[in-house]
């Protein structure tokens, strides 16, 4: 089997990695701007903690009708989750955020902001941000997967 033509990718050593078994780092480019309230990409060696979808349900299976209020509960679960699994909020190295509507999102940064460093602390993983259609849940605004590792 031959190679496909066209552009090749070329693949750089990792830089400046310490000592992995103290937990996840963040990989920032040389040269590239800092990004704000996330990470470019994560390096980890470990055991993975995975969550589905999760969304703002409370205890009692209810939804917040505030966005703010889901995204709240919905880091909450994530970070209860983890800590199931035995990882702490530092141990993230990916969240994926699916909301409905992106100008609430926007308009919400701040208040966003503050209860994410309220819950995970100032560790930033890489993230996406996705606007769906709508979710499973009708009246949820946000849903978010997150993979953290343990490290070994």
């Amino acid at each position: 089997m031959n190679p496909p033509k066209g552009s090749s990718v070329a693949v750089r050593p990792v830089a400046k990695v310490e000592n992995l078994s103290s937990g996840p780092q963040i990989l920032q480019p040389s040269g590239w701007p800092a990004p704000k309230g996330y990470a470019n990409g994560m390096i980890a060696d470990g055991r993975l903690v995975v969550t589905g979808g999760v969304i703002g349900w409370n205890h009692q299976g209810h939804l917040a009708k505030d966005f703010v209020a889901q995204v709240g509960q919905t880091m909450s679960n994530i970070a209860t989750i983890l800590a199931e699994g035995g990882a702490r909020p530092e141990h993230l190295v990916r969240l994926t955020w699916y909301v409905v509507d992106m100008d609430e999102y926007l308009a919400n940064l701040k208040a966003l902001g503050q209860i994410y460093r309220e819950i995970f602390g100032s560790h930033y993983p890489a993230m996406a941000l996705v606007q769906v259609v709508r979710l499973v849940e009708e009246e949820a605004r946000v849903e978010i997967e997150a993979t953290a590792v343990l490290p070994r």
